[in-house]
């Protein structure tokens, strides 16, 4: 699937080892993704317009990592009916703990599913099963995928 279909945004560029995991499990499915950097706090109407226009552009479901306030995936999924999968970056006095639950203590009708501290492979697997609902090639992968980590147990 070379067409885009998932976005995977973080907050600083610090993030990037953490979210590096999730395009990793994504390009090995062969899942088109982009990787941006924005802040919703020092460019919310960057991240606005993201995810405004995040549908129009073919995307299936936005990542978004951040530390400390992470407000990001909160702010992307006020600004889209996408699913939005938020993982919290471990970072700060609070060891992501503040992250967490930033990110999951959304109003009722904006969710964000929300992934484990520095989660950033489940948060693809995630996009992935989303993705995989309209694309069936992709679920045959994602069940080989677990029958093999089975195996691995």
């Amino acid at each position: 699937m070379s067409v885009v279909l998932v976005g995977i945004l973080m907050g600083s560029k610090s993030d990037m080892p953490v979210m590096d995991k999730a395009r990793d499990i994504l390009d090995e499915l062969g899942i088109g993704n982009e990787v941006k950097v924005m802040s919703a706090h020092r460019q919310p109407e960057m991240v606005r317009a993201y995810a405004g226009g995040a549908q129009d552009r073919g995307l299936l479901a936005i990542i978004c990592g951040a530390g400390m306030a992470a407000h990001l995936a909160g702010a992307v999924a006020a600004g889209t009916t996408l699913p939005v999968i938020g993982v919290p970056i471990k970072s700060g006095a609070l060891d992501g703990m503040d992250a967490l639950l930033s990110t999951v203590m959304m109003p009722t009708g904006v969710p964000v599913a929300t992934v484990a501290i520095d989660g950033a492979k489940n948060a693809a697997y995630l996009a992935a099963q989303i993705v995989a609902n309209s694309h069936p090639e992709l679920r045959e992968k994602l069940d080989e995928m677990r029958e093999t980590m089975a195996g691995d147990s």
